[in-house]
């Protein structure tokens, strides 16, 4: 699956993924004591709208195109409120011309004594991300393979933080790489929380990721699914879904409102769903 997200950002999947970031940062944020995010494959940061590429899928449209005038629940206002915020400084004039990435939605949010480190391999792609974070004392930059992150990067000093692990699925063995690079990573700082996307396209890749998630022997994993069709006889992007490890004792509440919420929105086909699930601890049925 070739995923370069110029084509694709803003969709159900990004809309998604951001919100679920949002809410891992805000919880983050009810102490004091400062935090940092890294995020392994951070991309350019910010995204066109207009340009050719997203005018080719316009994907977008049926992302956080479909947000922009809906209305929600009080509740799930509240919890989508510090996405949409994030989303809404891309352009003060009120027109969604730019999407942010998972980077600028992350430092959107920061306090002041907050940090972000945002890797990216691609050198064009860095010096984009450079340009956009240019003497911000708050984020470092660093070309790197996001995947050698998961190790020396590891545990930040701040000792609290998030880890984002959203690879491009570009090259084959994605899967295996993110819970090889999970495994790696949780020895290294077991505390850390640690988000990590992957598309539903693959039926039977995803449920061997799953099941080696929950095999890896790591104590608190999460699993978000979210299909906005049903699964078709030729491979299609269906759905997204996002591994959290040791999710906040808040997430799942919030989950339970948001993702219906969403799922009202985004879904293209009747038949199609979101789950909430436990790999590993919590809930978990023998």
């Amino acid at each position: 699956m070739n995923y370069r997200h110029a084509y694709h950002a803003g969709n159900f999947a990004d809309v998604v993924k951001h919100a679920v970031l949002a809410r891992l940062v805000e919880y983050l944020k009810q102490k004091d004591k400062a935090f940092r995010v890294i995020d392994t494959h951070a991309g350019i940061g910010l995204y066109d709208l207009g340009s050719e590429e997203a005018g080719k899928t316009g994907e977008w449209r049926g992302g956080i195109g479909r947000l922009l005038d809906a209305t929600f629940s009080p509740e799930a206002a509240a919890l989508l409120k510090p996405y949409l915020d994030a989303v809404g400084e891309t352009d003060a004039s009120g027109e969604l011309s730019f999407y942010p990435g998972s980077p600028l939605v992350v430092r959107r949010l920061l306090r002041k004594q907050d940090r972000l480190s945002a890797i990216e391999l691609h050198p064009q792609d860095v010096q984009l991300l450079k340009e956009l974070f240019a003497e911000d004392f708050q984020v470092r930059v660093t070309e790197l393979d996001g995947w050698l992150a998961l190790g020396a990067h590891l545990p930040p000093k701040e000792k609290r933080g998030l880890v984002l692990v959203d690879p491009p699925f570009e090259k084959e063995g994605e899967f295996l790489r993110l819970v090889e690079g999970l495994q790696r990573a949780h020895r290294r700082w077991p505390g850390g929380i640690y988000a990590l996307w992957y598309p539903i396209k693959d039926r039977k890749a995803v449920a061997g990721f799953r099941q080696a998630l929950a095999d890896a022997g790591i104590p608190k994993i999460m699993d978000i699914g979210f299909e906005i069709r049903r699964p078709s006889s030729e491979p299609r992007l269906d759905g997204t879904g996002m591994i959290v490890v040791n999710p906040p004792y808040t997430l799942e509440r919030e989950l339970n409102v948001l993702l219906p919420a969403l799922h009202a929105l985004l879904a293209e086909e009747k038949g199609s769903g979101w789950s909430l699930e436990w790999l590993a601890g919590e809930t978990v049925s023998g």
